[in-house]
């Protein structure tokens, strides 16, 4: 599961993007998570340029 710190977002829609599952949304300028979707793969995380993202373990 992946866990977003909203202060680090820089809401640049990268994430989201390579997302294979769609489980982020960049909505209303606020980057969600969907926890039934995520699979935890990681690949949101090594895209993120502010280090926004971090992979739960």
């Amino acid at each position: 599961m992946i866990t977003i710190k909203q202060q680090l977002c820089g809401q640049c829609g990268l994430c989201p993007g390579v997302c294979p599952v769609q489980a982020l949304v960049l909505h209303a300028w606020v980057l969600e998570v969907d926890g039934k979707k995520c699979t935890g793969c990681g690949q949101c995380v090594t895209v993120c340029p502010t280090g926004a993202l971090t992979l739960k373990t």
